[in-house]
């Protein structure tokens, strides 16, 4: 029933700025783990940044202080705001959000980490958007 759609993508010189942002259709969880992974050409898939329902963010060190993850809980999106992208940026670029309840007690990791480790039958992913850094 949830479904996730994905934009903003685009081809960027480094220095860069773009803003990538994921629309979340009948999503309703009052409690959730969402985020962004990307996934280069020939290697592996890796967590970018996320966010939960308290608002906590957690980044990837190698985006950390140029990315900023945010949700409009009134419009259902996440956003992704790209800073200063270089080359090693370029990779297609995937939202994922939890599709399942979330216990309310607190664990002993970040959202992102949640979210490497999960079953993936309890995620929701988005369809992807290519994001291309030239140098």
């Amino acid at each position: 029933q949830v479904q996730l759609v994905e934009s903003g993508g685009g081809s960027v010189q480094a220095g860069g700025s773009l803003r990538l942002s994921c629309a979340a259709y009948r999503y309703t969880y009052t409690r959730y783990y969402m985020g962004w992974f990307r996934q280069a050409s020939g290697k592996e898939r890796e967590g970018v940044a996320a966010i939960d329902s308290d608002g906590a963010t957690s980044y990837a060190d190698s985006v950390k202080g140029r990315f900023t993850i945010s949700r409009d809980n009134a419009k259902n999106t996440l956003d992704l705001q790209m800073n200063s992208l270089q080359p090693e940026d370029t990779a297609m670029y995937y939202c994922v959000a939890t599709d399942t309840p979330i216990p309310s007690a607190d664990l002993p990791m970040t959202a992102l980490q949640a979210l490497g480790v999960m079953s993936p039958v309890l995620l929701k992913w988005g369809q992807g958007t290519q994001v291309t850094v030239s140098s």
